[in-house]
Order: C-alpha cells, then sequence, then structure tokens
C-alpha cells in the first residue's frame, strides 16, 4: 500500500510541475494576486508576498513547483493554520461543555433544593408538634442536614457513621429531657446506649433511613459527579496542543493550495479525515472510556425514582426524623423501665424539677403525592443530551472538516488532494493511536501517547467505577476524581479543605456511639429492602398537616 501511495504523489509532483512550466505569466500572476489578499487579510505584511509565481525550491511543506509563497510566508501560515485549528478545538466543544455545566447546575440545584425544602418543612412543623423535644435540640437537627449536604457535596465524609452518632447523641439529650428529675452520668448513658441495642427506642426509622440515604445520596452525588468530571475531561483535552507533525500537514490542508496557486480549490473529503485523524489521534482514545462514563450515567438515573429513589429520600428525611421522635415516645415508659433493670435506678436530681407529666404529640400520616416533573423533565433531557455527545470524540476530525476547514462537498478532480487539483486515493485511517501507524499525511508516533489525554482516561474510568458502584448502592469513600479538584459534586464543587480531607467528627464525648440505630446490614438484606420497596412510616396526621401547609412537594414520590 506505501508504494502505491508513493507512486500516486509522484504523478502529482509531475502533474503539478507540469502546469506550472505551462502556466501563462498573466495567470500566475492572478493567482499571486489572490493570494497576496489572503495574506493580508491574516495580518501580515503585504511585502512578504511576490508578484508572480517563484520557484517553489524553498518550501519546506508545501510541494516544490513554482509558487507564491516565500520561505517567511510558509512559516507564517502554518503558525496560523495550526492556531486556527487550536481555536476550532476550543469552539468546538464549548457547546459540550456548555451543555454539561447546565446539566450539573440543573441536577445540583434540584438535589439541594430537596434537601433544603425537607429541612425547612421539619423546622416549620416540629415546634408545634414536639415542643421541647425538639426546640432544645434543634441545633442537633440543623448538624444533621449541615453534613448530609457535605456528604452529597462529595466530602470524605462516612454516612453511616455520622447518622450513628446523630442517634446516639439524640438518645441521650432525649432521654435526659424526658427525665430532668434523675442525674445521669457518663457511665450511666453508656449503660443506656447499650441496653439501646435490642430496644430499639426509635423504632426501625434509623435502619431504614441509613439504607434508603446511603443510596439515594450516594446516586445523586455520583451522577452531579459524572457531569463536572465529563465537563472537566472535555476542558482539559481541548487545550492540548497540536504536535509539529500535526502542524505540518494541516498547513498543507489549508494553505498550500493558496502557494501553489490554485486557492479555490477546497481539501478534498477524504484528505481532510486522514490528516485531522492524525492530528486527533490521542483524543479518539477517549472514545471507550467515554462511552462508558456516559452509559454509566445515563443508567444511575434509575435510582433517581420510587420510594428508595433520591427524589423521595432526600426530599422526605424529615419525615423518617418525625417518625423517630414519635416512635421514642410511644417507647418512653418501657424504654425507661428495661433501662432501670438494666443499668439500675439512677440517684434523684435533688435540685432538678420534676418529670413531665405530658409532652405533646403530633401524629404524622403519610400521603402520596404526584411528582412535580422538574427532575423527570431533567433526566429525560439529560438522557437525550448524553446519547448524543457519545460519538464526540471519534466524530471530531468530520466535524471539523466539514464546519471549520471548508472541506468540498465530493472528491473529484477539483478537490485539493495536497499535492495539487485532482481526485485523493488514499484510504482513511481507523480512529485512534494505533490505526495511525501508515496514515499517509501525518506522521504520528503510536508508541508515545500523549500523557494529558491518558491521565484524562484513567478519570473517566475512575469515575466509572464509581457510578457502578452507586448504581450497587455502595458507598465508595467518595474522592473528587478531577486531578484540579474542579468538577465536584455540587455546583462550583466541593471546597479542598472539606473534600481533600476526612471531616472531622463532632463528638460530645467519648462514648461508642450506638450501634443499635443502624444495625449491620448484609448485601442480600438490603436488596430484598430495597426491592420490597416498603412505604415511609406512618406517623402523626396533626404533624402531617403541618408539614403538607409547610412543604407540599417534599412528600415522598412513587415513580
Amino acid at each position: 500500500m506505501e508504494l502505491r501511495a508513493r507512486g500516486w504523489w509522484l504523478l502529482y509532483a509531475a502533474a503539478v510541475l507540469v502546469a506550472c512550466a505551462r502556466g501563462d505569466p498573466a495567470s500566475k500572476s492572478r493567482s499571486c494576486g489572490e493570494v497576496r489578499q489572503i495574506y493580508g487579510a491574516k495580518g501580515f505584511s503585504l511585502s512578504d508576498v511576490p508578484q508572480a509565481e517563484i520557484s517553489g525550491e524553498h518550501l519546506r511543506i508545501c510541494p516544490q513547483g513554482y509558487t507564491c509563497c516565500t520561505s517567511e510566508m510558509e512559516g507564517n501560515l502554518a503558525n496560523r493554520s495550526r492556531a486556527e485549528l487550536e481555536t476550532a478545538l476550543l469552539e468546538g466543544s464549548r457547546a459540550l461543555q456548555a451543555t454539561l455545566a447546565a446539566q450539573q447546575r440543573g441536577f445540583d440545584d434540584h438535589f439541594q433544593r430537596l434537601l433544603n425544602d425537607s429541612e425547612r418543612a421539619l423546622q416549620e412543623a416540629f415546634p408545634g408538634a414536639f415542643g421541647e423535644l425538639y426546640t432544645q435540640n434543634a441545633k442537633a437537627f440543623r448538624d444533621l442536614y449541615a453534613e448530609l449536604r457535605l456528604y452529597y457535596g462529595g466530602a470524605n465524609l462516612h454516612l453511616q457513621e455520622t447518622l450513628a452518632e446523630f442517634w446516639a447523641r439524640l438518645l441521650e439529650r432525649l432521654f435526659r429531657q424526658l427525665h430532668p428529675q434523675l442525674l445521669l452520668p457518663d457511665d450511666y448513658l453508656d449503660c443506656l446506649g447499650k441496653q439501646a441495642e435490642p430496644l430499639r427506642p426509635f423504632g426501625e426509622a434509623p435502619r431504614e433511613l441509613r439504607l434508603r440515604a446511603t443510596r439515594a445520596f450516594v446516586a445523586a452525588r455520583a451522577f452531579v459527579q459524572g457531569l463536572g468530571v465529563a465537563g472537566d475531561v472535555v476542558r482539559k483535552v481541548a487545550k492540548v496542543p497540536l504536535s509539529p507533525e500535526c502542524s505540518r500537514a494541516v498547513m498543507k490542508l489549508v494553505y498550500c493550495a493558496h502557494c501553489l496557486g490554485v486557492p479555490g480549490a477546497r481539501p478534498c473529503p477524504d484528505y481532510c479525515r486522514n490528516v485531522l485523524k492524525g492530528c486527533l489521534a490521542n483524543q479518539a482514545d477517549l472514545d471507550a472510556e467515554w462511552r462508558n462514563l456516559l452509559d454509566s450515567m445515563v443508567l444511575i438515573t434509575d435510582k433517581f425514582w420510587g420510594p428508595s429513589g433520591a427524589e423521595s429520600v432526600i426530599g422526605g428525611v424529615h419525615y423518617w426524623l418525625a417518625e423517630a421522635v414519635n416512635a421514642l415516645q410511644d417507647n418512653s415508659d418501657t424504654l425507661t423501665a428495661k433501662v432501670i433493670q438494666g443499668c439500675g435506678n439512677p440517684k434523684v436530681n435533688p435540685q432538678g424539677p420534676g418529670p413531665k407529666e405530658k409532652w405533646p404529640r403530633g401524629k404524622l400520616a403519610l400521603q402520596e403525592r404526584p411528582p412535580a416533573g422538574t427532575l423527570q423533565k431533567l433526566v429525560s433531557e439529560a438522557k437525550a443530551q448524553l446519547r448524543d455527545a457519545q460519538d464526540f470524540w471519534i466524530s471530531l476530525p468530520g466535524t471539523l472538516c466539514s464546519e471549520k476547514l471548508a472541506m468540498s462537498s465530493a472528491s473529484d478532480e477539483r478537490c485539493w488532494n495536497g499535492m495539487a487539483k485532482g481526485r485523493y486515493l488514499p484510504e482513511v485511517m481507523g480512529d485512534g493511536l494505533a490505526n495511525q501507524i501508515n496514515n499517509p499525511e501525518v506522521e504520528v508516533d503510536i508508541t508515545k501517547p500523549d500523557m494529558t489525554i491518558r491521565q484524562q482516561i484513567m478519570q473517566l474510568k475512575i469515575m466509572t467505577n464509581r457510578l457502578r458502584g452507586a448504581y450497587s448502592g455502595n458507598d465508595l469513600d467518595f474522592q473528587d476524581a478531577s486531578d484540579d479538584g474542579s468538577g465536584s459534586g455540587s455546583g462550583e464543587g466541593c471546597p479542598d479543605e472539606v473534600c481533600g480531607r476526612k471531616v472531622g467528627r463532632k463528638s460530645a464525648s467519648s462514648r461508642t456511639p450506638l450501634t443499635h440505630a443502624l444495625p449491620g446490614l448484609s448485601e442480600r438484606e438490603g436488596q430484598q429492602t430495597s426491592a420490597a420497596a416498603r412505604p415511609l412510616p406512618h406517623t402523626s396526621p396533626l404533624l402531617l398537616l403541618g408539614l403538607a401547609l409547610a412543604l407540599p412537594a417534599a412528600a415522598p414520590r412513587g415513580r
């Protein structure tokens, strides 16, 4: 094949020399006049341009027949052609970057709004339903929501430990509140924690919230993080400089026809594709992992729906908290008796107030509400746009040739083939670095891949693995997949001081957190619970009324 290709090039070169030798002076002057206009329009000095064609032995890129270009013109046009292609690459990627950034903002705003609305509903409804049981512990609930935001935002924070510590501290505070007349030192509270394991003072709410929240939050943040990583990859790869060999090939493609005196000849389609397949060989190697990432992102949107989905769970955290407080009130007498039986009679505080006769009670009965439709619209648009972007990297050569490089509409005797006007005969190369070993237009060293692009391929692999883990409900001890900290899972990203280290845990004492609230859960048990799609808990109608007024759209939604 190489010998046949070289033979064609020799024929083309001979044809060019014959055509130039037979050209009349008027034709040569007219051709150089057109080059003069083009060269001046690029901002270069017209004094460089000869009045008529000259011998082309000095040329290093274009064919060395009669030419309208000096050595200085050839160098200037080579630099300009390289800059123009790099600009075209940036512009070609800008639309995709904007699409991914808009998707990231849309989903992030939606999930953040769900969590904010849940907290607002809690703050509006809980004081009337639970009185001092809530108001004296409001900071504990605020801290929980703050940590849920950190977790969603990508902080390296263990959600199960966060929930376990919340329930443990809340039990201690509420037990003290229910029995203000008792002295409860730390050793007694330690015993309380151990006794609580079989008693489950908060009922099933902590376990259900733990299971559902872990799956819902990890799915939501992995999807938003995936959008950020995809945008980062496009941005960084678009800035990868072109190789010197590519610059020479692009100069020959774009401007050598002008130097040769045939400025009206546009590049043959296959010729243009071979040049850009060689120039963008490393970029095309992103294709496999890019498709894997986008496929995984489309797949994980299935986890946004249903009673255990991100839409219902993130927007319904306050319902589980209400159920837990109600369960503790229901179990308070039994809990107290069992704790005294196991830990002994605590001392009475002679200066303390007497026990509360009755705490305010609310009853919450959940209602199914139709979904608002916001997330459905976001997901529908994102799926379509992600599928459209799947072949972005391997379609770049064809896109740039047709939209930026004025490629000829057909391969015939009128198009520019790199040597003269005429058909382009070599076959089009495949995609990727390994397929450029015999590229006739660009010299590509397939043993030296671009390291920036290889790093981005690795980032795509890492993010795909996180998405696949999130689809299975696995918490992958989240780390920002971007090497510069951008594109974190939430809006503008998670700050380095949060995402770059393990978030510090706040502990009221050195006691072991309650384990009863979040018992161990096997993968099979988790799958069975998720498959059963158990409804959210039933609690008091009075509190439901307050929540319904405070947050019409925050109730858990079915698909």
